[in-house]
């Protein structure tokens, strides 16, 4: 799977958790998803600088990465459910996430482990 193909199916389940994601699926998802925010940040970036000059109040707006990570949500949370799948885990596992450090460090090694191969009980 190279990284239009990955974009495209990222989008297209935008809500699917059920099926399998396989390692390219993922990191090329989380690769864009990371490109679009640093984008974002950048514009944030540039309007804060407007919007400093102008304003004195020391907020900076952060409009087009709030915007952007709340459009991502979902998505991430659905291509990490069946990445999980893959390495034939269930989708609760993600909610490791919420420990600190160790389900992030633990999420890290599931989504790079390699996948299952043939069926599973997620599917092909």
């Amino acid at each position: 799977m190279n990284f239009g193909q990955a974009v495209n199916s990222y989008f297209r389940k935008y809500v699917t958790f059920t099926g399998r994601a396989n390692r390219p699926e993922y990191w090329y998802a989380y690769l864009f998803s990371m490109i679009l925010i640093l984008v974002a940040t950048l514009l944030d970036f540039s309007m804060m600088v407007e919007y400093s000059a102008t304003n004195n109040s020391g907020m900076a707006p952060s409009f087009f990465t709030s915007l952007i990570t709340l459009a991502l949500f979902f998505p991430s949370l659905t291509v990490g459910v069946r990445r999980l799948h893959d390495t034939d885990r269930s989708g609760w596992w993600m909610l490791l996430i919420l420990v600190p450090l160790v389900g992030v460090i633990a999420l890290i090694v599931f989504f790079c482990q390699r996948g299952t191969d043939g069926t599973n009980r997620f599917g092909d």
